[in-house]
């Protein structure tokens, strides 16, 4: 069973392991340990007491952020990032947030409709925002910007 709970800078090297085995691109140690506290929160996933997922989101204002949302490759297809993502939106309806928002390489279709599911939109296009290792896009592919209203300030 998959229980969740926030972590602390402890876990700095075990939330690096999975983000290692899930992006071509990384965050460095120094992004990944900057983001605890402050305006940063985070929930991470256990499969008994091992860590397999994790969001960070940051709070902006009256808007949160998905800064990132990893699941371990071998536990990734059971529902868990859905999950992670439920909490992530539950947390900003808790918090009174107005939107939220996330960022997505365009080539990452299964998070796209993951994202589209939960009711995120595609509101832009951030150009040759991403690094990318594939040959056809220069060094570079695009981030399509995702947003979801909350609080639309109607009575």
């Amino acid at each position: 069973m998959i229980n969740f709970k926030p972590v602390n800078n402890d876990a700095v090297e075990a939330l690096m392991a999975i983000e290692n085995a899930c992006h071509s691109h990384p965050w460095t140690l120094k992004t990944m340990s900057s983001c605890f506290g402050g305006r940063y929160f985070n929930l991470a996933a256990f499969d008994g007491d091992i860590l397999v997922g994790f969001y960070i989101g940051e709070k902006a204002g009256p808007d949160f952020t998905l800064m990132d949302i990893c699941v371990t490759p071998e536990h990734q297809g059971k529902g868990i990032a859905k999950q992670l993502l439920s909490k992530f939106i539950e947390h900003g309806e808790q918090q009174n947030a107005e939107n939220l928002f996330l960022e997505v390489r365009e080539s990452n279709t299964r998070a796209i409709k993951l994202y589209e599911q939960a009711g995120f939109i595609e509101m832009s296009v951030r150009k040759n925002y991403y690094p990318s290792d594939d040959a056809t896009k220069n060094g570079f592919e695009d981030a399509i910007l995702m947003g979801m209203a909350l609080s639309l300030g109607f009575m």
